[in-house]
């Protein structure tokens, strides 16, 4: 059994919006299907009508309009893990902290409203892919904790809530310093 999960690139989720890399349509609707949720065997099983085989995902994949993601257990945890190695390196420019934070935020913020919140999250999501700046991610934080805590829970809330301030937090302190 192939527990593998995938989840769409920002030039998957801009293929979905505008079409804009001229996807066949078959391979679309896998691309459409991928959530960050549902594992191979499960995404194949789904389009096996369409003739879509594993192939199909590594098409996507070379593409880079998906990537593979972590497991269910462990995907809020990954942007942490992520931002790390590069929390660490104090000679890094201003402006590259600034962009890997951004970077760091978005993915937690993707990864996190679709395994929490689910379609009710759709407005907010809407918003995290508006937003260009660390501030504009910032001001989503309430927004999204109520949701998550209104879906799943106050303990689920407080979990992301101690790790999106790791995120908000650790990088703007250095840049200060």
């Amino acid at each position: 059994m192939n527990t593998s999960i995938y989840d769409k690139t920002a030039k998957g989720r801009d293929e979905i919006a505008t079409r804009k890399y001229q996807l066949a349509p078959r391979l679309r609707s896998l691309l459409v299907l991928i959530d960050g949720r549902r594992t191979e065997e499960e995404l194949l099983r789904n389009v096996a009508g369409l003739g879509l085989t594993g192939a199909a995902l590594d098409e996507l994949l070379e593409g880079g309009l998906i990537v593979l993601s972590t497991s269910y257990a462990t995907m809020p945890a990954a942007p942490v893990a992520d931002l790390a190695p590069a929390a660490v390196a104090p000679a890094a420019p201003v402006a590259v902290s600034q962009a890997g934070q951004f970077q760091a935020l978005y993915e937690f913020y993707n990864k996190t409203i679709k395994s929490t919140i689910g379609l009710r999250g759709f407005t907010l999501q809407l918003k995290v892919e508006k937003a260009s700046s660390v501030e504009e991610l910032r001001e989503l934080r309430m927004p999204y904790l109520d949701a998550v805590q209104r879906a799943k829970g106050n303990f689920a809330a407080a979990t992301l809530a101690e790790q999106l301030d790791q995120l908000l937090d650790e990088r703007p302190a250095q840049a200060r310093t």
